[in-house]
């Protein structure tokens, strides 16, 4: 049965969801496009910086509430709740002044912008057949990329047609349109109008039996209790704090270390972004190549995991790198291969757990991940003054082998 055949509501549906996801990041990306200029006007240190970001990653850390929310309410009106709440919170951003009032905003933008990967796997989840789950959740993630790529133009607009601040407002503004086209238009498979029965069938027959919903909710004790959680977990919190890195220090490296202004930050800090836009979509790539030559799909992605993991140890010589295009460069093959086992790693949560536990494990391993960032960005926002970014870059460009490890031992294949 061919896609035209079946229909393409879910990836009309997916498609609405990469809007989400670009707004997701460009909102909490502008701060760190815009760093050097903020930090001057607010006399905020780098120390001080690293506790603006810390917030957003404690905030971002209660994401298991987020994803058991989304289980509970559902993506309709749990997830629009969400992206009004961190629209209305970016544009306050742009009236805030002092390191505090930046840190206590950030932390309400982390917990409001923490659902949108929980929201991400249980749409991939109940949409998708397992055979497209990967694809699936790779296009989404391209949105991630995208809105770090839409920030540096977007702050170097604001700061020549106003200031800073207007970033801010546009990016909230966005988001609040968006959230009444979900909140109109997305329903699920069982009850939306637009979708064929015939696609309907081929969604369920291709989805996993031993996957369905039960019909009590899940248990954080009990669901953290499984090996396969933290063959997620763990592997998520050693390889996330490459996208904190590029998400909100890599502006302030290329201005205080490479010597780039605005300007050129705008014109090259999109460049590693965009790069991870094409391994959102090689690590799926490599997932169905495997496949196709009979191997089993846990094990095509630990194998996409680790050839991501190989591809990151390029971050450790960014700071070795005598000429700034050359550290550009190996950037962009550091958010490459972010991407490409990042993507993968946390579609497994869809291929290991039910329909109605899969926001609320993706919930967890985010917790995980931004914990990951959160220590990260804590010693680089206290030791960068002393140490230097380089041996930042090259912790960076080792912790995924570690990661491809756990992955390889914790997870075991559903029998």
């Amino acid at each position: 049965m061919t896609s035209t055949r079946i229909g393409k509501i879910r990836w009309t549906i997916i498609g609405l969801f990469v809007g989400a996801m670009v707004i997701n990041y460009l909102a909490r990306s502008v701060l760190g496009v815009a760093a050097p200029v903020i930090l001057t006007e607010q006399s905020i240190s780098n120390q001080q910086y690293g506790w603006i970001t810390s917030a957003f990653q404690i905030g971002v850390m209660l994401q298991p509430l987020a994803g058991y929310f989304l289980d509970s309410v559902g993506l309709r009106i749990g997830f629009a709740i969400c992206v009004v709440a961190w629209s209305l919170i970016t544009m306050a951003h742009g009236f805030v002044n002092g390191w505090f009032g930046f840190a206590a905003l950030r932390s309400l933008l982390g917990l409001a912008e923490g659902s949108a990967q929980p929201a991400g796997q249980k749409l991939v989840a109940e949409w998708f057949p397992a055979r497209e789950r990967g694809l699936a959740g790779g296009i989404y993630n391209i949105g991630a990329s995208l809105g770090a790529v839409f920030a540096p133009p977007l702050v170097a607009f604001a700061v020549m047609m106003h200031s800073w601040r207007l970033a801010f407002i546009i990016a909230g503004a966005i988001g609040l349109l968006w959230a009444l086209l979900w909140f109109f238009y997305y329903e699920t498979p069982a009850r939306h109008r637009r979708l064929s029965e015939g696609e309907r069938d081929y969604i369920l027959t291709g989805q996993e039996a031993r996957l369905a919903a039960r019909a009590e909710k899940p248990s954080f004790l009990e669901l953290a209790k499984r090996r396969d959680f933290w063959g997620i977990a763990l592997p998520r919190m050693l390889a996330d704090p490459v996208w904190g890195m590029l998400s909100f220090w890599m502006p302030l490296y290329l201005a205080r270390v490479r010597g780039f202004d605005l300007g050129q930050i705008a014109l090259f800090a999109w460049l590693p972004f965009l790069a991870a836009d094409l391994g959102c979509l090689f690590g799926p790539a490599v997932v169905t190549f495997l496949q196709r030559r009979n191997v089993d799909l846990i094990d095509a992605r630990r194998w996409a995991f680790t050839l991501g993991a190989l591809m990151m140890t390029s971050m450790a010589f960014v700071g070795l790198a005598t000429n700034p295009y050359a550290a550009i460069a190996l950037l962009c093959i550091g958010g490459f291969a972010h991407q490409t086992l990042s993507v993968t790693v946390i579609t497994m949560a869809s291929d290991l757990f039910r329909r109605n536990e899969v926001a609320t494990v993706a919930g967890m391993a985010g917790l995980a991940g931004n914990l990951g960032v959160l220590v990260f960005t804590l010693f680089l926002g206290q030791m960068v003054d002393d140490v230097g970014y380089g041996p930042f870059f090259i912790l960076l460009g080792v912790l995924d082998l570690l990661g491809a490890v756990l992955l390889w031992t914790l997870v075991r294949k559903p029998a």
